[in-house]
């Protein structure tokens, strides 16, 4: 079975200027992948005849599918459509369901309709009309040059009602279409050439049709299993087969599937033990607190946090002893126990967590540089504490410390659950 190949071309200056972020794309890749089409690229254009039209024909070689968003507007920078035509050489005339649509449109919400937007009615002779029940601008369809095309808005839920209601069900019905099966596994605590290491002989020996890719990210490496056949029932019980061989070797690291994330995965083990938590955050400001309260549930296992931002609050709020920290300072393992034991007996939890660090760009030193971090897990009967050597960006340590912290959390978790 012969792969579809599918390209999508955005257009819009403002794409290019970065005032609008291209969400579309994005999001009809993931479509298209669940449905077995391989989108083998993306392509962005300014409002310009002739990168338009270079994009169209670069298209064609490529593609059976080409879907564009953008350019629809009613205004003279819109170009879309009467490059379609141009391309594809046809004339553009009135088609007046598309008129009375339009009309219709503006007549329900109590506005007047301009000669413009009566203009967004006429559409390339050549192209299928397909109606847009939430926007004013039509979808167009073309069979042309051996390939299927849709223009859709660049307005993404106009864009995403045409896909939902009229091309992905019409896909199945003009393509010959495989399946692909994705399944991720979350790992932390592990960097991607360490892991790599670690499974290289596994992921050599995995069947032709399964193929592994690693995704990294700030504290974490994703494993993407994709899988091609034509039964998916079939291809999901072969790639548990495969986690199941890989599990051995990484199962210290995975805290997920898919779409889990790791402080969702901490909700489920507390919830899981019956356990609650709280935090004592320094360099990482709150960002912890959020990531776990960002979580619905999260009030039954979260009791509450501070962030003693200065020496005197560690010392007020969580009884962080003064000789500590004229001793050791504030970053240092000796504090973040102490900041770790103290809120968790001011919030009565059964797990405190604490971060304090250097997160830069400046105040560090010759023995303390930028990006030294110290964090702490406490509970009943252990507190265990762990230095990390981050980076000189800011909001990336604070990103890498609640990652860390999390992970710690786990360990601690599952370590007591033993």
């Amino acid at each position: 079975m012969q792969l579809v190949k599918a390209e999508i071309i955005a257009i819009g200056d403002e794409l290019l200027y970065g005032q609008i972020m291209d969400t579309n794309s994005h999001w009809i890749s993931q479509e298209l992948d669940l449905v077995g089409v391989k989108v083998v690229r993306k392509t962005t254009v300014g409002d310009n005849r002739t990168d338009i039209l270079t994009a169209f024909a670069e298209a064609e070689k490529r593609a059976k599918l080409i879907l564009i968003t953008g350019g629809l507007g009613p205004t003279q920078d819109d170009l879309t459509k009467p490059l379609l035509a141009e391309y594809f050489g046809c004339e553009i005339r009135e088609v007046p369901e598309a008129v009375e649509a339009v009309t219709d449109f503006f007549r329900r919400r109590g506005r007047e309709i301009t000669p413009l937007n009566i203009l967004q009615g006429h559409l390339p002779t050549c192209c299928t009309y397909v109606p847009n029940e939430v926007g004013t601008a039509p979808g167009m369809w073309f069979e042309q040059y051996g390939a299927y095309w849709m223009s859709m808005p660049g307005v993404p839920y106009e864009m995403k009602k045409l896909m939902k209601d009229f091309v992905l069900p019409k896909l199945p019905h003009i393509f010959q279409l495989p399946v692909i099966y994705h399944k991720v596994i979350k790992t932390v605590g592990i960097g991607e050439s360490w892991l790599a290491d670690l499974i290289k002989d596994w992921e050599n020996a995995l069947p032709e049709h399964i193929r592994l890719a690693y995704l990294p990210s700030p504290g974490h490496v994703k494993l993407r299993l994709t899988a091609f056949g034509t039964d998916r029932s079939e291809l999901e019980q072969q790639v548990a087969q495969q986690i199941e061989l890989v599990m051995p070797l990484i199962n210290n690291y995975v805290y997920g599937y898919d779409e889990e994330t790791l402080e969702s995965a901490i909700g489920k083990l507390l919830k899981s033990a019956g356990k609650t938590l709280a935090l004592a955050e320094s360099c990482s400001g709150g960002y912890i607190s959020h990531l776990v309260t960002s979580i619905p549930g999260s009030s039954n296992y979260f009791n509450g946090s501070v962030v003693p931002y200065h020496n005197q609050f560690k010392q007020n709020l969580l009884g962080v002893k003064a000789e500590t920290l004229n001793s050791h300072g504030a970053v240092s393992e000796e504090t973040v126990k102490e900041m770790a034991e103290g809120v968790r007996k001011l919030f009565g939890a059964d797990f405190g967590l604490s971060s304090s660090g250097i997160a830069g760009p400046d105040g560090g030193s010759a023995e303390k540089p930028v990006g030294t971090v110290w964090i702490s897990c406490s509970g009943e009967g252990f507190t265990e504490a762990k230095k990390l050597q981050l980076t000189q960006d800011r909001m990336l340590n604070i990103q890498l410390t609640g990652v860390a912290v999390l992970n710690l959390l786990r360990i601690c978790i599952n370590q007591n659950n033993k």
